[in-house]
């Protein structure tokens, strides 16, 4: 069972959550797979998300990169969910640590998936510790940057339809290190 640690109330009324559980079983409009460009699902959360999900996540992900081309850290794509309990897997593909231009590479894969999300006309959404796995981001790194990215976005996008924002984290190192940052970026909430 998921289990929602932390709450944050952003000053547009939009609401950021930190959870600790299995993203798949988020009951939100998305959830945000951490995807590699050409959206091939064979390890870490994005191997969860596929297998969990069925078959129609890779079909979707061969036709999307088939038609459109490898996927952007700006530009995430969509697939439907299959046996999922959400509508939507949002396909964001994060940086890999060494590669350069990590920060602003993550922080765009966030913003862009929200305003998929925007796009998709969806309320809810749950996000994954983007490039903390096989990517190799460090982790405390990556929560300031994907606080960040979703405090500027709801900053610009005050009238955005997502009022529901989870970053669900399934393993106790991660959940503790998001912990921390968050503490220090949300001090004066829960």
């Amino acid at each position: 069972m998921n289990s929602i640690l932390h709450a944050h109330t952003f000053p547009s009324g939009h609401t950021l959550e930190l959870v600790q559980g299995d993203i798949t079983t988020e009951q939100v409009d998305a959830i945000v797979n951490a995807a590699n460009s050409q959206l091939a699902h064979g390890g870490g959360v994005a191997a969860i998300i596929a297998n969990k999900g069925g078959p129609v996540i890779n079909e979707e992900s061969r036709a999307w990169v088939q038609q459109h081309g490898p996927v952007s850290h700006t530009q995430p794509a969509y697939t439907s969910a299959g046996d999922l309990p959400c509508k939507y897997v949002i396909h964001a593909v994060g940086p890999v640590w060494g590669d350069g231009d990590e920060d602003a590479k993550l922080s765009a894969a966030v913003k862009g998936s929200l305003s998929k999300a925007d796009e998709l006309e969806l309320k809810s959404i749950a996000f994954p510790a983007i490039s903390t796995g096989i990517f190799g981001f460090p982790k405390a790194r990556a929560a300031r940057v994907i606080y960040q990215a979703i405090g500027d976005y709801f900053a610009k996008n005050g009238s955005s339809g997502v009022k529901q924002v989870r970053i669900t984290l399934f393993d106790q190192e991660t959940t503790d290190v998001f912990t921390e940052i968050w503490q220090e970026s949300f001090s004066t909430s829960s």
